[in-house]
């Protein structure tokens, strides 16, 4: 984080403030992890912080520090709500468009607090008073743990702050084995261990409580692999039915799209999940070297990320948004020959 950045976001913390701390649609473990960390953090400063979510988050995630009490806000309008009236600074974290807030994002326009992003996305737009935005960086939580160090205050890392942060770093990093892993998230990572974090513990209680159904629907999205060798591209898809058979909840087709990616030869993926509710197709794409799945989003479904992961959505059919999908592949094929 820049001095400039710094200098304002002391000068906003310089007095006790009510303060709303809020993540993206759909948040996962690195919005809940960074939002819970920050909140935690500016508490122990003496401000009044809450965490708003635009909406629930996977149970995977509910046993981390904190999570009791986020406000739901799609489950609890009156109790966001009132929160953001009352607000002076609103921290945004792990997002750098009011849109990625869904419903939230109204709300959030009308208030006259000071806005404070800290996200390391992609084209962020300009809303914010103090903009902490680095694209280089592993996760939004390890971001945070920066934003400590540039006020100088990595003494308050608790053991709760430590949790969290690590799980978020964790989550977003795959097990630290994503490029944007630097030594520098490892020596965070090392530093939040001494604080307290369990790493082993947090490991088990994200990635190895599944349900039956929850494998069996892995089982599912196995069978409608499907390999592209010609473009070196691997699919999955998911239709509504399937996730109904195996009671489908928030957070379970996490990963999946790895799956597709860890085939030999394979450089691109991406699975197709039907969601019939909101009358769309989620899509969640990842890559191998340089090849921009988030330029790739942007051009064709409306999405963005990073440059090896990032998610869109089509208003078309499953079996429609496929076909599409593998009618623009011929335009990268070249790209996607030439990625180490």
């Amino acid at each position: 984080m820049n001095s400039e950045t710094t200098a304002i976001v002391k000068r906003l913390l310089d007095s006790p403030k009510n303060i709303v701390v809020t993540g993206h649609k759909n948040p996962d473990g690195d919005a809940v992890g960074s939002c819970l960390g920050m909140s935690y953090f500016l508490n122990s400063l003496g401000h009044k912080a809450n965490v708003i979510m635009p909406n629930d988050f996977p149970d995977f995630l509910k046993w981390i520090p904190g999570c009791a009490e986020i406000v739901v806000h799609e489950q609890n309008v009156e109790k966001s709500l009132e929160l953001i009236r009352g607000v002076d600074i609103v921290f945004t974290l792990d997002f750098n468009s009011l849109a990625r807030t869904g419903d939230l994002q109204k709300y959030l326009k009308e208030s006259n607090a000071d806005f404070v992003m800290i996200d390391h996305h992609q084209a962020p737009d300009n809303y914010a008073v103090a903009m902490y935005s680095d694209v280089t960086m592993s996760s939004t939580s390890e971001m945070v743990y920066h934003f400590m160090d540039a006020l100088g205050k990595l003494e308050a890392i608790s053991v709760e702050i430590a949790t969290q942060l690590y799980t978020g770093i964790m989550t977003d990093t795959g097990s630290f084995r994503f490029p944007a892993t630097t030594a520098t998230t490892h020596r965070v990572i090392a530093h939040l261990i001494e604080a307290g974090a369990k790493n082993a513990t947090i490991h088990q209680k994200v990635y190895d409580t599944n349900s039956r159904d929850r494998m069996k629907l892995l089982g599912a999205a196995l069978k409608n692999l499907n390999i592209l060798p010609e473009y070196h591209t691997a699919y999955i898809s998911l239709t509504q039915k399937e996730l109904d058979t195996y009671n489908f909840k928030k957070g379970d087709t996490e990963g999946f799209v790895n799956y597709a990616l860890s085939v030999k030869d394979v450089k691109f993926a991406v699975i197709f999940i039907e969601n019939k509710q909101e009358n769309i197709v989620k899509i969640s794409f990842r890559s191998k070297g340089g090849f921009s799945v988030n330029d790739f989003a942007r051009n064709h479904y409306n999405g963005g990320g990073h440059i090896n992961a990032a998610g869109g959505r089509s208003s078309k059919s499953l079996s429609e948004t496929i076909t599409e999908f593998i009618t623009i592949l011929p335009s990268y094929k070249k790209e996607l020959s030439h990625v180490s």
